[in-house]
């Protein structure tokens, strides 16, 4: 092959190339796509809200965000672990500072009541000397591990408090 054989070849191949590529790419960006959790406001998703004080304003805006989520349809858990656990310890009066009008345990019951589940962390109740019967009616103590589960379900958000 001559070098203007070379010459007209080079053009043709180098287009196919590109075609051939960006098809390609196009292919696995749909699959990619069709793989992610859908994005659809509404969409059947779940919701991890990890509540780790006892910080009443805190726990208000974590609550009430559990609440929101489960009132709209949305699989919602709200952990309780190192000091959250305090704020289901129905040995404890409850603080109303914050945005509400209910106290603590009263949002709580509030989430539960739409559907929202409350979970304590099992080895934080432990250490904070909280047995099972010392929560509030309806809040469910964890399975050691039980959250990964939750934190590594591609259909499961997760937000920090």
């Amino acid at each position: 092959m001559n070098g203007t054989t070379k010459r007209r070849l080079a053009r043709p191949i180098a287009v196919l190339t590109l075609v051939v590529s960006l098809t390609i790419g196009l292919g696995v960006a749909v699959a990619i796509a069709q793989d992610e959790p859908s994005s659809e406001p509404g969409a059947a998703r779940g919701l991890l809200v990890n509540l780790a004080t006892d910080d009443t304003w805190t726990a208000n805006m974590a609550i009430g965000l559990a609440t929101t989520a489960a009132a709209e349809g949305i699989e919602t858990v709200l952990f309780l672990n190192v000091r959250g656990v305090y704020v289901a310890d129905a040995g404890r009066l409850p603080d109303t500072a914050g945005n509400s009008e209910m106290n603590l345990h009263g949002r709580l019951q509030a989430l539960m009541q739409v559907g929202g589940q409350v979970v304590v962390c099992p080895m934080c109740s432990m250490e904070a000397g909280l047995p099972a019967e010392d929560y509030i009616d309806g809040v469910a103590m964890g399975e050691p591990g039980g959250v990964l589960a939750y934190l590594t379900d591609p259909d499961f958000t997760v937000i920090s408090y």
